[in-house]
């Protein structure tokens, strides 16, 4: 499978389609990096190792797509989780054997997205939902109840929407005990899209690679500091891939001093 390397990730460089046809021949863990995930990939090394163990990485980010065509190795499509999960569902209409969990979004949000979602594609693909409480990836009481929940639903799809890193770690640290889920979707805000809950930004904003610039002005509070402060030094990384200076962050254990210009 052809990759595009963004700084210490490798991308794999897939259609949408290609991408659903994998994942119906062999299932897997589905992660989808954007520019906030780079960043986070340089000092986070937990983030990082989890990342390894995924078994797909599919471009999330219009800047992304830019930032591989300056490399000289350009992405071929532009995959954001929003986009992946109604593709994958509308592709799965007709597959009876496709059941889907949703897990995540606020009380309620999810199992109005479960509602949606299966009166567009007119069957029961969403089999079930929960809405895990705040901080509940460090309460093993909370995981147990939701990996027998998820279980015992009948779904044989994940898809998990609690923000990263924080999904991504989720889904690695208990996949094999989800044992029949074949498909794991980290997908971010798109339960609360899906639900209405939160409106996502218009198509041609998300294509010229602004969206950022929706999602911001829509929640300042949350996002001010990931947009305006954490992911600048992408462009000085990416630059520094191109001229040859860009050094992968973890060298025997260490971690670099990107851990302080992304806090700070």
């Amino acid at each position: 499978m052809e990759t595009v390397d963004l700084l210490n990730v490798s991308v794999d460089n897939l259609s949408t389609l290609e991408l659903l046809e994998k994942l119906d021949i062999d299932g897997g863990v589905v992660f989808t990096p954007n520019v906030d995930h780079l960043i986070k990939l340089q000092y986070d090394r937990d983030f990082y190792e989890t990342y390894k163990k995924c078994d797909f990485r599919v471009c999330d980010s219009q800047i992304l797509m830019y930032a591989s065509k300056f490399l000289g190795t350009p992405i071929k499509e532009k995959i954001s989780g929003s986009d992946l999960f109604p593709a994958f569902y509308k592709y799965h209409k007709n597959s009876e054997h496709i059941k889907i969990f949703l897990l995540g979004a606020a009380e309620g949000v999810a199992r109005q997205a479960q509602i949606k979602i299966n009166d567009k594609v007119n069957r029961e693909i969403v089999v079930a939902t929960h809405s895990p409480s705040f901080g509940f990836e460090k309460n093993e009481a909370e995981c147990e109840k939701i990996i027998n929940l998820i279980n015992e639903s009948g779904a044989n799809v994940l898809a998990i929407g609690v923000g990263a890193p924080k999904q991504e770690k989720w889904l690695v640290k208990y996949r094999h005990q989800l044992t029949n889920i074949k498909i794991f979707l980290a997908i971010g805000a798109t339960i609360d899209f899906e639900a209405g809950h939160k409106a996502r930004a218009p198509k041609w904003m998300s294509e010229v690679g602004i969206e950022w610039a929706y999602r911001l002005l829509s929640e300042p509070r949350r996002l001010w500091k990931r947009y305006l402060i954490e992911g600048l030094p992408f462009f000085r990384l990416i630059v520094e891939q191109k001229l040859g200076f860009y050094k992968m962050p973890f060298h025997d254990g260490e971690k670099t001093d990107l851990k302080w210009e992304a806090e700070s």
